[in-house]
């Protein structure tokens, strides 16, 4: 049990920033040489990698418009990141254990993610950079904070994480409306640049 909760907190992290959550998981493995974690995260150049494209989604992140983008992107490759270290946590990729591992990570982390990109659509309605800052910033603190508590104390930390998703998906759905407004604009965004005044 407490593996399979150290696989949904880092699924749901992973559907805000799967990037970070590798970068933790494997500093951590590095620096205390954590037995949950497998050493494969701890490499070098997995780290590497993993530091790159978080450097891009930081900057990607926090502009408007481009967050939506952004999050349009990854809707394939977060949840994959997720089932892939809930394998990799689980231990036995080719057992049962593995495939629920898989599941419950890759699951957790479409669930986050459509709570974020969700939420940047209704942040989008009115544009302007700093609530786009300070979401960005709230969500790699609480991607920061939970993997680490889910490190030595992981049932707690699936506990937070189950509570902020349905928290986020109880909001994501009192705003449906910002949401349908922000989709629009994304949609829409550049076609009045290439239209010309009077013409038809």
């Amino acid at each position: 049990m407490s593996a399979l909760a150290f696989v949904f907190s880092s699924g749901w992290a992973s559907g805000l920033n799967c990037y970070l959550v590798v970068l933790v998981l494997g500093v951590s493995d590095r620096v205390h040489d954590t037995e949950q974690v497998p050493d494969v995260l701890q490499r070098w150049d997995v780290l590497g990698v993993a530091a790159l494209l978080y450097a891009m989604e930081f900057v990607a992140d926090k502009i408007p418009y481009v967050d939506s983008t952004w999050d349009a992107v990854s809707t394939a490759i977060r949840p994959t990141a997720g089932a892939v270290v809930g394998v990799l946590l689980a231990g036995q990729a080719d057992s049962l254990n593995g495939a629920v591992a898989a599941v419950v990570g890759g699951g957790s982390a479409l669930l986050s993610h459509a709570v974020k990109t969700g939420s940047r659509l209704a942040i989008n309605s009115s544009p302007e950079p700093l609530t786009n800052i300070g979401a960005s910033i709230t969500e790699d603190l609480a991607v920061l904070g939970v993997v680490w508590f889910a490190i030595e104390h992981p049932r707690a930390a699936a506990a937070i994480a189950a509570i902020l998703l349905v928290v986020g998906l109880a909001a994501l759905y009192l705003v449906g409306k910002l949401v349908r407004r922000g989709w629009r604009r994304w949609k829409g965004r550049g076609r009045g640049r290439d239209q010309v005044p009077g013409s038809a």
